[in-house]
């Protein structure tokens, strides 16, 4: 009679035990730190032009539409590019652009982030109250250092690589450009959850063939400008607002590329952030619209 008991107590201890077995399995992913589903979230679309693309008649917008993004589970962590030896888009897989490809009276503004945050709450206040689209190229280290304005941008606009460190890549090995466009790739994919390419920014302008090449085996086309507007001089190297606006207008044409920056000047000024209001006014006013590069960048 003991024994008996014994072996349905036992008995009765391996049903309870299989039956926790079971109840742990349902809660464990199909693989170790993978979800096991696919969350979507809509960011601007760098694949296909919007409905307002390069011909949108003069004084309209064109803004990126939505596409999905990858689920974060698919986000490389190693400090590497997902593709590091993708080809960038057919038409920005040659020279530079100073210019969109687009005779249009369309202007594309740009931004660059890797100094400090002083102008990017101005900035992105004027262009959503004036409706406008612009693209902003961030390095790695601002991306990090001001993850919630990183955000913000990414939220409603267009971003490109702008390197890690903001290096002189023509002094780096071959290896060296590589790692500075793949750590700033992977802070922006961290951050914002998009990805910068093919949409990328010589530090300083500074390039040369080699670099170029360099550029393009990541996946990415070399974005210039057409006009540097010297906001980030400050007044006391003798820039204004006004010296901006003048900037702009003195290379207006179909196509034109605006290079601004959403830091401050050395004597603290954001002259850039300062003159945007006039800037947009201006151009709206000799009849020219406003793109974003991700509407070009296929």
């Amino acid at each position: 009679m003991g024994q008996l008991s014994r072996r349905h107590r036992a008995q009765a201890l391996l049903a309870a035990v299989a039956g926790l077995l079971c109840a742990c399995s349902d809660t464990v992913p199909a693989a170790t730190g993978v979800a096991t589903s696919t969350q979507y979230s809509l960011l601007p679309d760098t694949s296909a032009p919007p409905a307002t693309a390069p011909g949108a008649s003069a004084g309209s917008t064109a803004t990126p539409s939505a596409r999905p993004v990858a689920p974060a589970a698919a986000t490389p962590t190693s400090g590497t590019a997902a593709s590091p030896h993708a080809q960038p888009p057919l038409s920005l897989a040659g020279p530079i652009w100073t210019r969109l490809p687009t005779t249009s009276h369309v202007v594309a503004l740009t931004f660059d982030a890797g100094g400090n945050d002083a102008g990017v709450t101005s900035i992105l206040t004027t262009l959503a109250t004036q409706h406008v689209p612009a693209t902003f190229f961030l390095t790695g280290l601002w991306t990090r250092q001001y993850a919630s304005e990183a955000q913000a941008i990414s939220g409603a606009h267009a971003v490109g690589n702008h390197t890690q460190t903001h290096a002189h890549l023509p002094a780096l090995a071959d290896a060296a450009v590589a790692t500075e466009l793949t750590q700033a790739e992977q802070a922006i994919r961290d951050t914002t959850g998009q990805d910068p390419r093919p949409l990328f920014r010589f530090p300083y302008g500074d390039s040369d063939t080699r670099t170029l090449q360099d550029v393009h085996a990541q996946g990415y086309g070399a974005i210039g400008w057409t006009v540097d507007t010297l906001g980030w001089e400050g007044r006391r190297a003798g820039q204004s607002a006004a010296s901006v606006v003048q900037r702009v207008l003195r290379s207006l044409g179909g196509g034109e590329i605006v290079l601004m920056h959403v830091g401050s000047a050395p004597d603290g000024t954001t002259l850039d952030a300062d003159a945007l209001p006039q800037v947009i006014d201006a151009l709206r006013a000799r009849g020219y619209g406003f793109v974003s590069l991700a509407t070009f960048d296929h």
